[in-house]
């Protein structure tokens, strides 16, 4: 075994500590070896191991070892199910185990601004809430074997196009209310072994030598103790890298990188303190795992090729279901129409493609039947008069059609964003096609990320499949007909147009300057806000059978911002078929003259319930539920006021509502001066109370009712006017009765009047 980190560190050399600071390879950390400190392996793997034994490189562009390729993020988070992110993890570590790495890179947790991302397929959500729960279980599973995890790409990376350069540019609380609860959530969750910056700048300083970001707010703040890495080629400047808290360079840098440190500590420009407690950090890495390494782990390839698939039976979307079109019915004749139908997209490109030791199509599962009809429709994104023609024919001969479509490899991956939502134009002329010979039709699609659905009145089913794991293929066919009942969510809206989205304008910025004007009105915050119309809205989904959501409960009316409420609903299952419901808990702020959206998720349980069956969710909401981020103070605040805590189908449909009053336990700090306006004094009664004392009303309020003045100056703009007036004004209003000493003197009352109404005195 090792030695203790902190041994080992009072051992090595300034050029031996500083090695340890870089890879040793593409994939390895170096090894000392006269100190016994040996190299251990990191592997990309989001949603499976993605281990390269040589040849190596960061794009998948060389084989890796043949492995199981689960579901992908944007699947997974339409699951809404926490035990599913546990039980995949736990095969992953143990894969991991199995396989001598020490860490998995993953998972993924960047928020979806756009759609347009091409990488959000192996994001999880557009809201921080679901992708910090869902990844923190992910998290836990792995590391529950042993293994560490990287929980990337720290922060703000949130598109492709020049992400080694751009500066993604937003203020403190869209940071704090989109950007970083997430992996907040993860750190204080599931403490990750390992954090990975992103590539990009965060408010003008690159994520990998972002102090403010990997120190000050990660361990500072979070209390993150484990080990922060570059992403592939993200540093800039190494040396600021070590001072703001990068303990490890990925890949390595050849030693050119090893030689800045070490110059800069010589030369007095980086203190060694800094350097100790980088190779502290690759130390306790290394000998966490080296303790517990267990290559005798099993790893059951089909049982885990079988868990793939019952996850991506969770994970796909039922969006449409007219005239009960599904589930299809045993003997009915079926025109199984799309190449992708039979050659499926499961994953996406990149640093994260899995070399899938086994794929199931539904071809695979269905093709059999004597009921069912292939036909291919097209080929590519090519188009063939021939194929369509015969996917009418077959359409027009069959009871109901399924047509496989989605998004090709070539529309969305790492490395470059897409230009718009739309499928190839074959794929959509194939399904209007298809439609018109066979009014039963349905749509199954493979995709990372919204699509637009120019087709989507002329056909009555659509299943979101998402990237669905190389099993998807029984997984489909088990939705389709109906042996298990679609219980997946949307994670995402789905906008009617590009258009629609509300960085529309500004997304990919300008240069390399990425402006996040759109602020916390991302998703569903800014479509409910703007009330957008939508394909879908975030969490929705359908079933093939029905529930009744009841009796909502509160365990008080009125709480403190430091209490907790526990919220009660029952859920009844009162349809025909067994099934899983999701219950999605949001929270409407009150009035408080401050932008909030019109509601937000801060809860939500998946419950299974028989034919029949009734069952209690309970939620528990804290201050984090109702609070804002408030750059006055620097922390999180809740307003006072009445709060509305809602139970909802998706972020659209309320069922359920129950009110709630919370009291602030803070104060924001006030001070007034000669531009504070009476309406922003009123909110202080103490300062309010000193001003009534003493203030003059200005002229026009002294006009008699009737005259010509009093005509011009209405109530309600003298009402206004009064409301908007600064302190200043007392002096141009008052005929000179007020001077400048008179107006200092009255904000020194007010001022001290409102810090003891903040005391308590």
């Amino acid at each position: 075994m090792m030695k203790e980190p902190m041994e080992l560190l009072k051992e090595l050399t300034l050029e031996e500590k500083a090695s340890l600071l870089s890879g040793d390879d593409f994939w390895h950390t170096k090894a000392v070896e006269r100190l016994g400190i040996p190299r251990v392996m990191v592997s990309d793997g989001p949603h499976g191991l993605r281990k390269q034994d040589d040849k190596a490189d960061h794009l998948g562009v060389n084989d890796s070892i043949k492995a199981v390729c689960f579901p992908a993020a944007c699947a997974l988070a339409a699951s809404f199910d926490r035990s599913l992110m546990r039980k995949m993890g736990e095969a992953i570590g143990d894969e991991c185990q199995h396989e001598q790495v020490a860490v998995d890179l993953g998972p993924a947790i960047n928020i979806k601004r756009s759609p347009l991302c091409g990488r959000n397929f192996e994001y999880f959500s557009e809201d921080p809430y679901l992708a910090g729960e869902l990844s923190a279980e992910l998290v836990r599973g792995i590391q529950s074997r042993d293994v560490g995890t990287s929980v990337k790409h720290f922060a703000l990376n949130s598109q492709e196009h020049r992400r080694m350069s751009s500066d993604s540019v937003a203020d403190e609380r869209t940071l704090r209310e989109i950007y970083l609860p997430a992996f907040e959530m993860v750190v204080k969750k599931a403490a990750p072994w390992t954090i990975m910056c992103s590539y990009n700048k965060v408010n003008g300083e690159f994520a990998s030598q972002n102090k403010r970001l990997l120190t000050d707010i990660l361990r500072d703040e979070w209390g993150f103790e484990g080990l922060v890495m570059s992403d592939w080629g993200a540093v800039s400047d190494r040396v600021k890298g070590v001072q703001a808290g990068l303990d490890l360079e990925m890949p390595a840098s050849g030693g050119v990188n090893d030689r800045e440190i070490v110059r800069a500590v010589r030369e007095g420009r980086l203190d060694e303190k800094d350097v100790d407690r980088c190779c502290l950090r690759v130390l306790e890495m290394v000998k966490r795992f080296t303790d517990n390494a267990r290559k005798e782990t099993p790893w059951d390839m089909e049982a885990h090729h079988a868990l793939s698939g019952s996850i991506a039976e969770e994970c796909m979307v039922l969006l449409k279901n007219e005239d009960g079109v599904l589930p299809l019915k045993k003997g009915e004749k079926v025109a199984l129409i799309g190449e992708m139908a039979e050659k499926p997209r499961f994953q996406g490109g990149g640093s994260s493609h899995i070399n899938s030791f086994r794929v199931t199509s539904l071809l695979d599962v269905m093709g059999g039947e004597e009921n069912v009809a292939y036909v291919p429709g097209y080929r590519g994104t090519g188009e063939d008069a021939g194929l369509l023609k015969e996917a009418a024919e077959a359409a027009a001969a069959a009871d109901k059609a399924v047509v496989v479509a989605g998004l090709p490899d070539s529309f969305e991956s790492e490395g470059y964003d897409r230009t718009h939502l739309a499928i190839p134009e074959n794929q959509v002329r194939l399904i209007r096609t298809v439609a018109a010979a066979n009014p039963n039709t349905v749509v199954l699609l493979y995709n990372g990320s919204p699509v637009e659905m120019p087709w989507l009145g002329q056909v009555k089913g659509v299943i979101e499949g998402y990237l669905g794991g190389q099993d998807l293929g029984e997984a489909g066919k088990r939705i389709l007909y109906g042996e298990t009942n679609p219980s997946g969510r949307l994670p995402e809206s789905f906008p009617i147009r590009l258009e629609d989205t509300s960085c529309y304008l500004t997304y990919g910025g300008e240069g390399n300057r990425a402006v996040y004007s759109e602020g916390i009105y991302v998703g569903y915050r800014y479509y409910n806000t703007k009330k957008t119309p939508l394909l879908f809205p975030f969490g929705y989904g359908l079933s093939y059978t029905s529930f009744e959501v009841t009796d909502p409960r509160i365990s008080a009316d009125r709480i403190r911002d430091d209490e907790t409420l526990q919220v009660r609903v029952d859920v009844t299952n009162t349809g025909s078929r067994d099934g899983k419901e999701t219950v999605q808990l949001y929270v409407a702020p009150p009035e408080c003259g401050v932008f909030r959206p019109v509601r937000e998720l801060k809860g939500f349980e998946k419950v299974f319930l028989r034919a029949g069956e009734k069952k209690t969710v309970e939620f528990t909401l804290d201050k984090r539920s109702f609070a804002r981020w408030n750059e006055e103070i620097g922390g999180w605040y809740a307003d006072s006021g009445e709060y509305r805590v809602q139970i909802c189908r998706n972020a659209e449909e309320v069922l359920l509502e129950a009110r709630v009053a919370v009291e602030s336990t803070q104060t924001v700090p006030v001070a007034f001066d000669e531009d504070s306006i009476m309406m922003d004094i009123a909110a202080c009664p103490a300062a309010a109370e000193v001003v009534m004392a003493s203030m003059r009303k200005p002229d026009w309020e002294s006009e008699e009712e009737g005259s010509a003045a009093s005509e011009a100056v209405t109530a309600e703009m003298s009402s206004a006017m009064m409301r908007y007036m600064p302190l200043r004004g007392q002096i141009s209003f008052s005929g000179g009765q007020v001077t400048h000493e008179d107006l200092k003197k009255l904000i020194e009352k007010m001022n001290a009047a409102a810090k003891e109404n903040r005391n308590g005195k």
